[in-house]
Order: C-alpha cells, then structure tokens, then sequence
C-alpha cells in the first residue's frame, strides 16, 4: 500500500471499458484506475471535481442503466462496471485497456 490509496485488505474486481481489473476496495474510482493505470497520475485531472476530465457512466450491477458520475468522486465497488470515459481517461488507460482480459457480457 502506499499513500495515493486508502487502507485496503484486498482486491475487488470492476469492469472498465469491457475490461476486467482487480483494484483496491475502500478507494475512490480515480485512484483505483491509477492503480493499473499508472499514467492516470501524469492526466489533466484536477482531483477535486472542478475539470471534469474524469467524467464516466457506469452500473452497479451488469442490466442497471448507467449513471453519469465523476471518478474523483465516486467509490469503486466490486461488480461495478464503467460504461463510458471521457477521452483523458481513455488516452491514460489505453496500454492497461489493450493488456487486460476482456470481460463477458
């Protein structure tokens, strides 16, 4: 653990982008998607809600209808899936997005 993270006991599996991930509990989306993604750290994301660069859709459940949110703002949860990234997201998390085993739908 380091101290980008909140205190976490484990990994919970989302789904970004069609693409599975295992990333800590207990954190906000954000820092979940630098946790695989390294270069979310080098994005034009101000962290606190005011750039709008970390604008997503997601589901709580696989069926749910998508709900637009904000991925400095939002806790990740297991089972959650990101429908839809803003481009900065996208660009940032391209190389974890190409690696990644793609998830059933």
């Amino acid at each position: 653990m380091t101290d980008l993270y909140e205190p976490y006991e484990k990994l919970i599996r989302i789904v970004i982008l069609g693409r599975i991930f295992e990333v800590p509990e207990n954190n906000v989306l954000l820092p979940q998607m630098q946790f695989v993604a390294p270069d979310i750290g080098s994005g034009k994301y101000c962290w606190n809600a005011e750039c709008r660069y970390c604008e997503i859709d997601y589901q709580r459940a696989a069926g749910d209808l998508p709900t637009p949110a904000l991925a400095c703002r939002i806790k990740g949860l297991a089972g959650m899936r990101v429908t839809k990234a803003a481009a900065e997201i996208r660009y940032n998390m391209s190389e974890a997005l190409a690696a990644a085993l793609k998830a059933s739908e």
